[in-house]
Formats: structure tokens, C-alpha cells, sequence
């Protein structure tokens, strides 16, 4: 996730040395996401087939590739496609990493090891905001890129080590299957949230250069912002596996981060606190929503098999990162109004809102005939 992160805190040297618009961001974050999005359709039966071992070497020398070839770039174009080779690394993440800790994590950690893990994609946020931009000024960007490359390397190194070294293959079916209608409704959400968390974070360092911050003052709110969403990932994840149904959580989690982003849009040049609202409101809280979808797919046989419905979940949040930003980029340039960008965010997260009562809605209807069902046996008992 890392070429998200990076792409929003180094995006104003991208688009100034390869000479592109700014706005353009957001089709390179579409092409990594998009790609994703369409993979994550055959994830869980890729990893399922492949084992955890193999799919994390993919995903890593995927990670190596894309990076390796962003630090040799000399058009925008090319970037775009170097940006696409990162979708595989994001699409294999979730299915791969929540084998891993159904197969070797006892059930009673498993929510908070899930939190720990999701919060990962918050660290590259801190990374992204801190790091880089530091290495970017004192080196240029195409070194801030490559800096990821021996790690990605290492990682490759260090996997034999952190998988179980049988592998039973399973013949997953390589058709997609449909999602049931509790998946479905849990996807809308995961979409919804995804399109306008994406825009926020690709265009709140160039909304703040706007409002006259600083460059690397602009970095820090993606830091402060991955700082948050660690925080949120880490504490939210085991809170919501305490409750009997968490999509209540996620409609609190997605009326906040609404709020925290109708403040942002009110920064102006003599005024930045909203931006600082904005990057600790949505870390704390829209961030914390995929990690707690894991959880609800890890904890609840509902939502179908664990592998199959975490690619299934990926593929709704992917898509939504894919068209988020470029939906911000297009309607900015032809409203010519970045306002009116900000309330269709605001608009979309209300939206995520009312799909999470349905969501709550279906989950308590699936229960009561099991609940009756219960009632009527133990009577007949």
C-alpha cells in the first residue's frame, strides 16, 4: 500500500519533474487500485491454490518490480504502468495475510492480530509522510522510491521462515463466485468508504500546499494521519469483535470521518487547523472500517469462507480506491471548484452511513431463525 502513501507525499515532485497536472495523481493511484480491484476477484483461490509461502514471494517481488521500475521512469505514462504492477502485491495482501493467522493463530487473538496486521498499511502512511519526503529533498524522489527495494528484497529472504512449510492444496475454483446478500451489503460499505478515504488522502498534501503550508508541513498530515489510523486499527479491531454486531461501529467510524472532512474543507490560507483535524478525524476513523470488515469475515461463517470473502471484500474497497481519487481529479477540473469535489466525499460517506444500518439490518434478520430454530429444539427437548 505503500505506492498510495508515497504517491500522495512526493505527488507534487512527480508531477513537476515529469511535468504533468497534479490532478493526474489520481489516475495513477486508479491504475494500481484498478488493477487490484479486478485481481482481487481470483485472489482467495490464487492463494488458496499457490499457499501462503508462494503468494507472499509473488507479492513481494511484485512490490520490488514496481518500485524498481517507478526509479527509472521518464514519463508519466510509464509511471502509470509501474504504479499498475503494485495492484498485485495489494490484491494478494488481505487473503494471504488472513490464511496465515486462521492457520497458525489461536482463535482468541486472532481479532487483534488481525488489527495489528491492518495497521500495517497505516505504518507506510508514516513511512510515506516522514521518511520520504526527507530522503526525496536531500536525494531526489527516484531514491525515495528505490529506498523500498532491498526491503522488499529482505522480505523475500524472510518468508520461509514466517509460513508453514506444508502447503495442502485446495482446488479452489478459479470462477468468482457471488457474494450472499450479508457479503454483498458488507462490500457497498467497504466501496463507499474506500472511494472517498482514497481521494482524502491523494489530495489532502496538494489541498494543503494550496492553503499556502509548507511542503514538508503539508508530508506530516499523512504521517499524523498514519499515526492515527495505527492507533485506530490496533484499538478498534478487538473493541468491535467484543460486540455482538460491529456494523453499528462502522456507522459511527464513517459519520465521523464525514464530519472530520466537512472541517478539512473549510481550511484556508490563514487557517490550517482543519487540515490537522481532517488527517487525526479520518485516520482515527475510516481507516479503522477494513480492518474491522476482516474481522467480521474472520469471526463470522456468515459472510462465507474466510479467503474467499476477504478477496471478495478487497475487491469492493480496491475498486472504491481506484475511482475515488480520479472521481476528486475530474470533478475538481471541470467544476473548477474543489468544494464541490470535497461535499461529493462528504456525500458518499453519508451513503456508506445508511448502507451500515442495512447491513445491521440483514445480520439481526439471518439471526432470528437461527434463534427460533434454538428455542423450538430446546423446547422439544
Amino acid at each position: 500500500m505503500l505506492v498510495l502513501y508515497a504517491t500522495s507525499t512526493l505527488g507534487p515532485l512527480l508531477s513537476s519533474d515529469l511535468q504533468f497536472d497534479s490532478a493526474w495523481l489520481g489516475y495513477l493511484i486508479m491504475s494500481s487500485f484498478g488493477l487490484a480491484a479486478v485481481l482481487s476477484l481470483w485472489a482467495g483461490a490464487i492463494v488458496n491454490y499457490l499457499g501462503s509461502r508462494y503468494a507472499l514471494l509473488v507479492l513481494f517481488c511484485a512490490v520490488g518490480l514496481a518500485f524498481s521500475l517507478i526509479t527509472l521512469v521518464e514519463s508519466f505514462y510509464s509511471l502509470l504502468i509501474a504504479a499498475a504492477i503494485c495492484g498485485i502485491a495489494q490484491a494478494l495482501a488481505n487473503p494471504v495475510t488472513n490464511l496465515l493467522i486462521a492457520q497458525q493463530v489461536p482463535p482468541e487473538k486472532k481479532a487483534s492480530l488481525v488489527g495489528l496486521k491492518q495497521s500495517g498499511v497505516q505504518l507506510a502512511a508514516l513511512i510515506a509522510g516522514l521518511v520520504l519526503p526527507g530522503i526525496a529533498m536531500q536525494y531526489g524522489w527516484r531514491v525515495a522510491f528505490g529506498v523500498v527495494i532491498p526491503v522488499a528484497a529482505c522480505f523475500c529472504l524472510i518468508v520461509s521462515v514466517v509460513t508453514p512449510k506444508k502447503h495442502i492444496r485446495t482446488r479452489a475454483s478459479f470462477k468468482p463466485l457471488p457474494p450472499n446478500a450479508l457479503l454483498l451489503r458488507l462490500m457497498i460499505v467497504q466501496f463507499l468508504i474506500g472511494t472517498s478515504l482514497s481521494a482524502f488522502v491523494t489530495f489532502l498534501p496538494t489541498f494543503a500546499i494550496q492553503q499556502t503550508m509548507p511542503l514538508p508541513l503539508a508530508d506530516t498530515l499523512i504521517a499524523v494521519f498514519g499515526v492515527m489510523g495505527m492507533i485506530s486499527r490496533i484499538v478498534l479491531t478487538p473493541m468491535g469483535a467484543k460486540l455482538k454486531d460491529e456494523s453499528l461501529l462502522l456507522f459511527i467510524l464513517a459519520a465521523i470521518a464525514a464530519l472530520s472532512m466537512a472541517i478539512t474543507m473549510n481550511a484556508t490560507t490563514d487557517s490550517h487547523w482543519q487540515l490537522w483535524v481532517g488527517a487525526i478525524g479520518v485516520g482515527l476513523t475510516a481507516v479503522g472500517t477494513n480492518a474491522i470488515a476482516m474481522s467480521m469475515l474472520i469471526r463470522d461463517s456468515a459472510f462465507g469462507q474466510v479467503t474467499f470473502s476477504s478477496g471478495l471484500v478487497s475487491v469492493a474497497f480496491f475498486a472504491g480506491f481506484a475511482v475515488g481519487p480520479a472521481l476528486f481529479a475530474v470533478i475538481s477540473i471541470y467544476s473548477d471548484d474543489l468544494l464541490v469535489s470535497w461535499y461529493t466525499l462528504i456525500g458518499i460517506l453519508l451513503l456508506a452511513c445508511l448502507m451500515t444500518l442495512v447491513l445491521a439490518s440483514a445480520r439481526r434478520a439471518k439471526q432470528r431463525p437461527y434463534a427460533d430454530n434454538l428455542t423450538t429444539s430446546s423446547q422439544h427437548h
